[in-house]
């Protein structure tokens, strides 16, 4: 978008993509807005990059730039230095070093690196902070007059497209078979071969005619976004090897250019498309805190949708993927085509049945982020923190230059008391440590203004650690309440992806205040924090059984565990859970005001009864755990429901037998059931090998298998199995990190469940398996699984 002189344009739009580049006017950004249906390119030109220096660093910075970046053929140096009425949160005055290109950018953070003179901010990219700084989170409205482009922040729902790509290859990736494309436009596969062409499938002649016909595809159906599973690190990068190899110009760029899938320093993958986004869908779930014990398309998809692969799962899981794809294509190419376009719609149905695209939506509407950004939490903490930071004068921290020499522990965890009991409720802060920064205005700009000037002792807050706050002069409390405000509303709303967005968000801060790798960390604020959590839990866990003699038998982090007695009618435990949290919240309510003058926002809410409840024992310990129990929730219309956290059932470490007993024996203790008949029916089913299929443990390689050398687990015994048995029938199969293995105990020790021979170890099951899983809940009952199941093994 460009304006003639004399000519005035608007337009606000979306920001799909954003790039920044040199040219001889200095750097160039631009802008890719979806506006309605269109998509359309914005240019802002003669910009520069800037970063803040310490004024006392000016003449060495200066000495040092003239001698080393100075070019004597040109009238200008390409840097700029200048003072600012900014200064750092140690009160130290700073200057902006600017510089006209990117090219000169980087030479100035390398050289100043080098000689170990301290940078702010000098990690922030000039095209963000451009954005950042003029408040403009996820769309813009653009102004052009003549060559005038100006920017501001608007709000606009976008109409976006997306398009699920998969592409099915060889073993070593090293030729394309078919590409599978779905949207709810359009439906088809690109597939090298001979046969008859269907409305859903191409024939094309070789794997060059398959790039181009993909091309052509995608300029046909012009989408925003692409999606698809691991597409950057592998559909698009092997596309682009592809292309690269047979000359092929993967212009894919809606201004024509070409796409460029980089790998950065770390190992990851990441893909720039001029105009266009893509999205992996196992990244965008994992960022929108979805939890898999895998994320294998099979495996997400039979969780989400109840329906997986159209060929068999082993493709994902096993050892024989390539050689199935390569086996289908060369038989019946057609089914190689259903396959890959059923890939491309389960893809697409997670998007749909998760709403991937909205919750990235609404993420990048209230931080700024842009949609392919992974991860993200310290650069939606600087969007929203920094601008407001210089309007107040500062400048942010030379990275993680705050106090570390103090304690700043994590969330408290109460010790336990175990026991099975009757009528348990919990009490839960609301996004604790959110309440708290809000609370007890922990921010760093505050923290500078309550320690580095002359104030009222009135107008401070005691922190942790010798932090002091001023109350006045904060910003991030006043961030908060803002998404606290919006994910009341997305609740009334019952606007799911909005409200999951800002408590993750949110709950970002603390991460961001307390990690040493981010730039604001400084223990006097995430101690402020963390022992401020502490102190409300004590505190709370005091006043109840002070003021209602019921005891306390376990807190962790923002939650507490009341036992009401295990007398205690049921139909009365959620009304004295009502009264419970309305007496500490005013209690709450009345103590900060008292002792700090504040408003409290913290918010204790009573969220769930337990009608039954075990705490158990840590293994050979007679005390209690932490983070580990199990109980029946019970609701207010009658139903109930099994829950277990940090227990076996749970873990995918543990067999599936040992998960579904423990369940079993869990519901049926907890129902006051007989359980002595069903456990030695087991033990009886073990033996007689009834329920071998159950035995299968099934864990994840966190290495090459070539480089677990002292310490070798049973699963890695097992890989090492499986590859020496393909090694002598003539394959090359490497097991490589990331990879799960199936195997079983046998007499022989672990074999590989592919190749499993030797009789299986049931003791071994028995011991190491049932034992466990049984014995934390009967000996509460003074039972054991062993007096249950000994009299049993002479029988065998």
């Amino acid at each position: 978008m460009q304006g003639q002189s004399g000519d005035t344009a608007e337009i606000s739009g979306f920001i799909l993509t954003r790039q920044q580049f040199d040219t001889p006017d200095g750097i160039s950004f631009q802008f890719w807005l979806k506006a309605g249906d269109n998509a359309l390119p914005v240019t802002v030109a003669g910009q520069e990059g800037v970063f803040f220096v310490l004024e006392e660093d000016v003449p060495r910075i200066e000495s040092l730039l003239a001698s080393q970046l100075n070019n004597p053929s040109s009238s200008s140096p390409g840097w700029r230095l200048q003072s600012l009425p900014l200064k750092d949160l140690q009160q130290r005055p700073v200057y902006g070093l600017y510089s006209n290109s990117l090219t000169t950018y980087r030479q100035l953070t390398d050289l100043l690196q080098t000689y170990a003179i301290p940078m702010i901010e000098e990690d922030i990219r000039p095209v963000d902070r451009f954005l950042m700084e003029r408040f403009i989170q996820d769309s813009a409205r653009v102004r052009v007059s003549g060559p005038s482009v100006k920017l501001q922040p608007a709000e606009i729902e976008p109409r976006l497209t997306m398009l699920s790509v998969d592409i099915e290859t060889t073993m070593r990736a090293d030729r394309i078979f078919s590409i599978g494309l779905y949207s709810d436009q359009l439906r088809k596969v690109l597939i090298v071969g001979d046969g008859q062409n269907e409305p859903w499938l191409e024939y094309v002649n070789d794997e060059r005619a398959l790039l181009q016909a993909f091309i052509r595809e995608v300029e046909r159906c012009d989408p925003d976004i692409f999606i698809g599973w691991n597409v950057v690190g592998f559909d698009f990068r092997v596309l682009q090897e592809r292309a690269r190899r047979l000359q092929v110009q993967l212009n894919l760029g809606r201004d024509g250019s070409r796409i460029q899938a980089i790998e950065s320093a770390s190992g990851k993958w990441f893909c720039r498309i001029a105009g266009r986004v893509v999205l992996d869908g196992i990244d965008t779930l994992k960022g929108a805190t979805w939890q898999f014990e895998s994320f294998s398309l099979e495996y997400v998809s039979n969780q989400m949708l109840d329906r997986g692969k159209l060929l068999g799962h082993q493709m994902d899981e096993g050892l024989n993927r390539g050689e199935e794809i390569q086996q289908v294509y060369r038989e019946n190419p057609r089914r190689l085509a259903e396959y890959n376009l059923e890939d491309c719609k389960l893809v697409w149905d997670i998007f749909e049945h998760a709403q991937l695209l909205h919750y990235l939506v609404e993420r990048s509407r209230l931080t700024g982020l842009p949609l392919d950004k992974v991860g993200g939490s310290a650069a939606s903490f600087d969007n929203q923190y920094l601008p407001r930071l210089h309007r107040k004068g500062y400048v942010a921290p030379v990275y993680a230059s705050g106090e570390s020499q103090m304690g700043a522990p994590g969330g408290y965890v109460m010790d336990s008391r175990p026991g099975l009991y009757h009528q348990v409720l919990v009490l839960d802060f609301k996004s604790l440590y959110p309440s708290i920064i809000r609370t007890f205005m922990v921010d760093p700009y505050a923290l500078a203004e309550g320690t580095g000037t002359e104030c009222d002792p009135e107008a401070l807050v005691p922190g942790f650690n010798h932090a002091i706050f001023s109350r006045k002069e904060a910003i991030l409390p006043g961030i908060i309440e803002r998404l606290w405000q919006a994910r009341d509303r997305a609740k009334t709303e019952k606007n799911a992806p909005l409200s999951q967005a800002i408590k993750i968000i949110m709950n970002s801060f603390y991460g961001v205040l307390g990690s040493d790798v981010c730039r604001f960390f400084d223990q006097r604020l995430s101690g402020s924090i963390t022992l401020r959590g502490h102190e409300i839990l004590t505190r709370t866990k005091a006043k109840i059984e002070e003021e209602f003699g019921y005891k306390v038998i376990y807190g962790d982090t923002d939650s507490v565990f009341v036992w009401l007695g295990d007398d205690y009618p049921v139909d009365k435990a959620p009304h004295e859970g009502r009264k419970l949290e309305q007496f500490l919240n005013q209690w709450w309510q009345d103590e900060v005001q008292q002792r700090f003058g504040l408003t409290c926002h913290l918010e204790l809410e009573y969220e769930t009864h337990y009608r039954r409840f075990l705490m158990p024992t840590m293994r050979h310990s007679e005390k209690g755990t932490k983070k580990r129990y199990a109980g029946i929730r019970h609701f207010a219309d009658g139903s109930e429901e099994l829950i277990f956290k940090g227990l076996e059932s749970v873990r995918s470490d543990w067999t599936p037998l040992a998960r579904r007993v423990q369940r079993e024996l869990y519901r049926l203790i907890f129902s006051d059931s007989p359980y002595a008949a069903y456990l030695k029916q087991i033990v009886r089913q073990l033996k007689a090998g009834e329920l071998n299929d159950e035995l299968v443990y099934r864990k994840r390689l966190r290495r090459p298998l070539d480089e677990y050398s002292k310490n070798r687990p049973p699963h890695v015994q097992a890989a090492q199995k499986a590859q020496d048995r393909f090694a002598k029938e003539g394959k090359n199969r490497p097991f490589s990190a990331g990879m799960y293995i199936e195997y079983l105990i046998t007499v022989n020790g672990p074999e590989p469940l592919l190749f499993a021979s030797s009789p299986i170890d049931y003791q071994h099951y028995l011991d190491r398996q049932l034992t466990p899983v049984a014995d934390s809940i009967l000996m509460f009952l003074d039972d054991s699984f062993e007096a249950l199941y000994a009299p049993q093994i002479d029988l065998f």
